[in-house]
């Protein structure tokens, strides 16, 4: 279970009554996540009615100082009718607040489920909704580097060492290697830059049917290429979980999606193969870093690399070239 810090009964009433939601009624922790701990709180106003909040404590991986990027991201584009949720303020009308030294922070709950095989409408709808906050977020005045970029991902690989990652898979190293030096030649640095979400998996997305409800854990958002989301949208939603098989049909539905929205310029468009390749060598980058890293005894259990280093031996091939073609 994602909840490093353990609050008693008493504690977790006193934090929520800071923010002026209600009493506090029940308190359940999240499994889900696997950086912060989080809990479903369920509040009684004195109307008598129940509502629901997420609970967020950020532990080590999470920086301070971001927050007010995130959260206020947040308010911004739930303000403009993005399915994201808002952040509660507490009764200072602070976005966050510290307890014991680690920052934390109420977060409005959004009803829906997260798919784990989805259809070309909920793919479609998903698209849709990153233009949707692409646009919405054009007018948002703070930015943030990116934590996780090209020169992240070959750090961690190097630290992973040729050794470690043909410890992983005997063709890791090699394959890494080359598209590394490929994608660092080849990086564009002149299309559309805006605040993208960076981390647009199915278990960041809920949804009722084929409506997207709530787009959530905007903790990797950051300001880069437009274009570059589009191509982690596609590498996170357009394959089966293990890498193997591509879906061509919710690859279709999502960039149709999308483009219903923010169509792509054909300056974006032509860079998507290689945007994806490096969509896939910085979770391919990261995974493999802590599948060599993680202790035994660790409550998170590390995510297979090669399900993202099948993703980019796809995306390099020429005969899949087709896939971003207009």
């Amino acid at each position: 279970m994602a909840v490093y810090t353990r609050l008693g009964a008493e504690e977790m009433a006193s934090i929520v009554d800071s923010f002026d939601v209600g009493t506090l009624v029940s308190a359940k922790g999240i499994a889900e996540g696997v950086s912060n701990s989080n809990w479903l709180i369920e509040t009684q106003d004195t109307g008598g009615t129940l509502r629901r909040f997420i609970l967020t404590i950020y532990e080590s991986r999470t920086e301070v100082a971001d927050l007010p990027f995130f959260l206020g991201l947040l308010d911004h584009l739930a303000a403009r009718a993005c399915p994201v949720p808002r952040t509660m303020h507490d009764r200072s009308g602070a976005t966050h607040r510290l307890h014991n030294g680690k920052a934390l922070a109420l977060i409005e709950y959004l009803p829906g489920i997260s798919v784990s095989e989805p259809t070309p409408g909920q793919a479609r709808a998903v698209g849709a909704a990153l233009a949707q906050i692409h646009l919405a977020a054009v007018d948002f005045p703070a930015t943030r580097a990116n934590s996780l970029a090209p020169a992240d991902w070959a750090q961690l690989l190097r630290d992973c060492g040729q050794d470690g990652l043909a410890t992983i898979h005997s063709e890791l190293g090699p394959l890494v290697e080359r598209e590394l030096a490929l994608v660092a030649e080849r990086w564009p640095d002149d299309l559309p830059r805006g605040v993208i979400h960076a981390d647009l998996f199915p278990d960041n997305v809920l949804m009722l049917g084929e409506r997207v409800t709530g787009l959530i854990d905007f903790y990797f958002a950051c300001t880069d290429l437009l274009a570059y989301d589009v191509a982690v949208t596609h590498s996170a939603w357009c394959f089966g979980g293990d890498g193997v098989r591509f879906h061509a049909e919710l690859s279709a539905a999502l960039l149709d999606g999308y483009e219903s929205v923010r169509p792509l310029s054909p300056e974006e468009r032509s860079a998507l193969p290689l945007l994806a390749r490096g969509a896939a060598l910085r979770f391919l980058s990261t995974r493999a870093y802590d599948w060599l890293n993680t202790p035994a005894d660790a409550l998170v259990t590390p995510k297979d690399p090669m399900a993202f280093a099948r993703r980019l031996e796809f995306y390099a091939d020429p005969a899949n070239a087709w896939v971003f073609a207009a």
